[in-house]
């Protein structure tokens, strides 16, 4: 996915180049190349970012349960 993203830049880039004026061109990068990329890969990326949530979640969760167990185990002695 990042390759077509490069790819895509690079194309925007070709198309900035040529505008008449230097704000054209930054406009055009910036609309026809940056926003457009960056939404993609936002989106394509969601899944990974659930991922890691829910392992963190579930990490928070084991130690909470460990921290539990050691401290019932110490009122137990």
């Amino acid at each position: 996915m990042h390759i077509v993203a490069i790819g895509w830049l690079y194309v925007a880039l070709m198309m900035a180049i040529t505008e008449t004026s230097i704000v054209a061109g930054v406009l055009t990068l910036v609309l026809y190349g940056l926003l457009p990329v960056a939404i993609i890969l936002y989106i394509s990326g969601s899944k990974q970012r659930k991922r890691k949530r829910e392992a963190e979640q579930a990490a928070r969760h084991a130690t909470a349960e460990q921290q539990t167990g050691t401290a019932q185990e110490k009122e137990i002695s």
